[in-house]
């Protein structure tokens, strides 16, 4: 959500709204000491750490210059009789502050109330304390329990002369300069590899099983949990689209609404939104973006539905000076076709 262009664009056009000083605050710098990203992340990490995330929204004649993240615990909503919302701020230091609903930016997910957002660590709390008993119980293997590579078996009573022998070869084989050395066992003695017990399977499946617990409630898919390499491979540009789609894009709709909803006025409502872009993590191949450009821009025989400009819009690419165009596109272009007929 941090690295994600948060921009504010003209609903006429879809053109960007950079002459607005709300566009810099959201994807370059929004207040003296954060960058778009840094406030993004604390943000997103408030909304789901704690189910609420708050910013104060700083206007200077009506247009906001500056957005100030409020320190979790400290705002309080209220609804009035009359449903307009408040928001009661207790600051370490001073008194309590009231701001209506256009002065705080409110980021929330789910709600029972409408006011208030749900904490989905605690949607997930029995999840994350079954993970953490688990993880004791494997610290406590490790600190208490006995971890044996292998057994050396001998029928009857080693004598202390081979024991001594023994003992010595075995701290020679020690380290990785001994790995893989032969090793000499008297009096019939063998050697025997302890295999793992149903009991540490299961400790192990269990531990895999919470990880997954946990991130359900995030809708993070199994692949980027790093657990094994289950499903790498070519469909992993599927999963990585469903968890943009489904992860992700909930809160996406959350802060576009959220800034229209308490940053935006009334009249800038109608001509002004705010838009996450997620095209780099939608994106295909190079080869599968290629096709799909070429045939919007009209090749092959089909219909073109975007311009040259939209394209480089969407690649992040700047306008392009039509005598910087190859050849064959400058003549088109003299003889009155359009340079997207043509790319």
């Amino acid at each position: 959500m941090g690295m994600l262009p948060l921009q504010l664009h003209h609903s006429k056009d879809r053109s960007k709204a950079r002459e607005h000083p709300l566009y810099a605050l959201l994807a370059v710098q929004p207040n003296d000491w954060q960058s778009a990203f840094d406030f993004k992340s604390w943000m997103q990490l408030q909304a789901l750490v704690r189910g609420d995330a708050f910013a104060l929204i700083v206007r200077s004649m009506g247009r906001p210059i500056r957005l100030v993240p409020l320190k979790p615990g400290t705002v309080t909503v209220i609804q009035r009789a009359d449903w307009a919302v408040e928001y009661h701020y207790q600051a370490s230091r001073g008194g309590k502050r009231i701001f209506g609903a256009s002065e705080i930016l409110h980021l929330r997910g789910l709600s029972e109330d409408g006011l208030r957002g749900m904490s989905l660590v605690k949607q997930a709390a029995e999840a994350i304390g079954l993970a953490a008993q688990a993880q004791k119980a494997a610290g406590r293997l490790f600190k208490q329990g006995m971890i044996v590579g292998g057994i050396l078996k001998h029928p009857n009573k080693l004598s202390p002369e081979a024991f001594e022998r023994l003992k010595a070869s075995l701290e020679a084989r020690r380290g990785a300069e001994g790995a893989y050395k032969e090793m000499i066992l008297e009096e019939g003695m063998s050697w025997d590899t302890p295999a793992s017990t149903s009991r540490d399977s299961q400790h192990l499946e269990m531990r895999g099983m919470q990880i997954e617990e946990i991130a359900r409630v995030f809708g993070v898919p199994r692949p980027l949990l790093m657990l094994d390499d289950t499903s790498w491979g070519s469909g992993i540009d599927v999963l990585g689209q469903f968890f943009v789609r489904y992860g992700l894009a909930p809160w996406f709709t959350a802060w576009e609404q959220a800034i229209r909803r308490s940053v935006l006025t009334g009249a800038e409502k109608e001509d002004l939104y705010a838009k996450f872009n997620d095209g780099a993590l939608l994106r295909g191949s190079m080869k599968d973006q290629s096709d799909f450009f070429a045939k919007a821009l009209g090749a092959g025989g089909h219909h073109p539905w975007m311009t040259t400009k939209e394209v480089r819009d969407l690649q992040d690419l700047g306008e392009i000076d039509p005598k910087d165009l190859p050849p064959a596109l400058g003549q088109r272009k003299e003889k009155g076709d359009e340079p997207s007929q043509t790319a």
